[in-house]
C-alpha cells in the first residue's frame, strides 16, 4: 500500500469513528427523557423520580456487564467487527424500546435500554482507543477524541430537545409511543451506519484481531486503576447534572421548557469540546481537567447556595421566562464536563501499548457510574433537587485529584510491546 493510500484509509477511518461518536450520545441521551415518560405513570412523586431514572440505570448497567467482554472481543476480532456487532445490538435495543410502547410494558423497555447500553459500551470500546492510536497518543490523540466529542455533544444536545418538543409541557397521559418518531429515526440511522461501516475499509491498528501474550494485567497500571474510578464519577456527573436539572425545572416551567433548558447543557458541551479540540494539541489533558474540574465545583456549590433566591430571564420557546439563576450555573457546567471524557481516557491509557484494548474494556465497565451516580442523586433529589448536587461535587473533586496526582504512570517498568 502506498503512503497516499495509507493516508486516505486513515482519514476514512477517523471519519467513521467520528460518526460512531455521535451515535453513542444519541442512544445514551435517549434514556433519561424517555425514562421520565415512564416514570410519570407512577403516582407517588418520589417513586416517579426513581423509576424515571431506572431506564438510565439499565442503560449504564450494561457497561458493568459488557465492559470486559467488549475489550476481549476487540482484542480477538478487531475494531471493525466489534463496531458492526455493536451497531446491530443498538438497532435491536431501540426496536425493543419501540415494542415496549406497543405492548405497554416497562420491563420490555428496560430490556431494550440494557441492549442499547451493550451497544454504546462496545462502540466506546472501539472509538476511544482507535482515535487515540490514530492520533499517535499524547496531545494529538486527545485532540481527535475531543473532535469526536464535539459531534457526540451535538447529537446529545438534540436528543432531549427533540423529545421535549414532541411531548410538550406536561408528561401527564403521555406514553413512549408518543416519541415513536425519535425511535424510528434512531433505527434508520443505525441501519444506515451499519451499511456505511460494513462497506468502509477500516485501518486496523497493528496486532488488532491477533493473538497477543499478556505478561501482566492492565490492572497492574496504577494510573489506569485510578482512571477507571475517575470515569465512574465523570459519567455519573455528566448524566446527573442535566437529568436532575429537568426534575428541578419541570414543576416551575413544564417538561418541554425544562428539556430545552437542560439541552443547553449539551450545547455548551458541544462548544467546550470544539474549543478543546482546537487547543488539544497544545494543552495537556492534565491541565485541561485541572482547570475545568475546579470551575465545575465552584459553579455547583454556588448553585446550591443561591437556590431560588435569585432569578434570571431566559429565552425559551419564543418567550422570555424567569428561571432560577442556579439553573444557569448548572447549565454552564456543560463547558466544564465537555473535555473530561477524552482527557481522562487519554491519561488513563497513556503508555499502555498492547494492553490498550483490554484496558479500554475495563475503562468502559466503569461507565456504569452513569447509571449508579444519578440514581443516588435522584434519591436525594426527590426531597431537594439542588442539595442533591453534592453528589456530583464529590465526583468532580475526585476527578480533580486524579488529574493532579493519580494520573502519573508509575509502572513504566512493565513491558508494553
Amino acid at each position: 500500500m502506498s503512503q497516499k493510500q495509507a493516508k486516505s484509509l486513515q482519514v476514512i477511518t477517523i471519519v467513521a469513528m467520528m460518526f460512531l461518536y455521535a451515535m453513542i450520545a444519541f442512544v445514551t441521551n435517549l434514556a433519561a427523557p424517555v425514562g421520565k415518560i415512564w416514570g410519570a405513570s407512577f403516582d407517588d412523586p418520589a417513586q416517579a423520580e426513581r423509576m424515571g431514572m431506572l431506564g438510565n440505570l439499565f442503560n449504564f448497567l450494561a457497561y458493568l456487564i459488557m465492559g470486559i467482554p467488549a475489550g476481549n472481543i476487540l482484542s480477538k476480532y478487531g475494531y471493525k467487527r466489534t463496531a458492526l456487532t455493536a451497531i446491530f445490538l443498538g438497532f435491536i435495543g431501540i426496536s425493543i424500546q419501540w415494542l415496549s410502547g406497543m405492548v405497554d410494558s416497562f420491563a420490555v423497555y428496560l430490556f431494550g435500554a440494557l441492549l442499547g447500553g451493550f451497544c454504546v459500551c462496545m462502540l466506546n470500546t472501539v472509538v476511544n482507543p482507535m482515535l487515540n492510536l490514530l492520533g499517535g497518543g499524547g496531545n494529538r490523540g486527545n485532540q481527535l477524541n475531543l473532535v469526536g466529542g464535539t459531534l457526540n455533544s451535538l447529537s446529545g444536545s438534540l436528543t432531549p430537545m427533540l423529545v421535549g418538543a414532541i411531548i410538550g409541557e406536561s408528561l401527564a397521559g403521555k406514553t413512549i409511543s408518543d416519541v415513536n418518531i425519535v425511535l424510528y429515526i434512531a433505527m434508520a440511522v443505525f441501519a444506515v451506519v451499519y451499511l456505511v461501516i460494513r462497506l468502509t475499509p477500516i485501518a486496523e491498528p497493528a496486532g488488532a484481531g491477533q493473538q497477543v501474550t499478556y505478561e501482566h494485567s492492565p490492572w497492574s497500571f496504577r494510573h489506569l486503576t485510578l482512571g477507571v474510578i475517575a470515569i465512574f464519577f465523570y459519567v455519573g456527573v455528566e448524566v446527573g447534572i442535566p437529568a436532575t436539572l429537568i426534575s428541578y425545572l419541570t414543576p416551575k416551567l413544564g417538561f418541554a421548557a425544562a428539556g430545552l433548558i437542560a439541552g443547553r447543557y449539551w450545547v455548551l458541551m458541544l462548544i467546550g469540546r470544539f474549543i478543546g479540540s482546537a487547543i488539544g494539541g497544545k494543552v495537556s489533558s492534565k491541565t485541561m481537567v485541572t482547570c475545568v474540574a475546579s470551575v465545575a465545583i465552584i459553579l455547583m456549590v454556588a448553585a446550591m447556595l443561591i437556590g431560588d433566591s435569585i432569578m434570571a430571564k431566559t429565552f425559551v420557546q419564543g418567550q422570555v421566562l424567569e428561571v432560577p439563576l442556579a439553573s444557569t450555573l448548572l447549565v454552564l457546567c456543560g463547558l466544564c464536563t465537555s473535555v473530561m471524557w477524552g482527557s481522562i481516557f487519554n491519561m488513563a491509557t497513556e503508555g499502555l501499548g498492547k494492553y490498550t484494548a483490554k484496558a479500554s474494556g475495563i475503562f468502559m465497565m466503569m461507565v456504569v457510574g452513569g447509571g449508579i451516580v444519578p440514581q443516588i442523586q435522584s434519591i436525594i433529589a426527590a426531597h431537594d433537587c439542588l442539595i442533591s448536587y453534592i453528589v456530583p461535587v464529590i465526583g468532580v473533586a475526585y476527578i480533580l485529584w486524579y488529574a493532579l496526582v493519580g494520573s502519573k504512570n508509575v509502572n513504566k517498568d512493565i513491558k508494553i510491546n
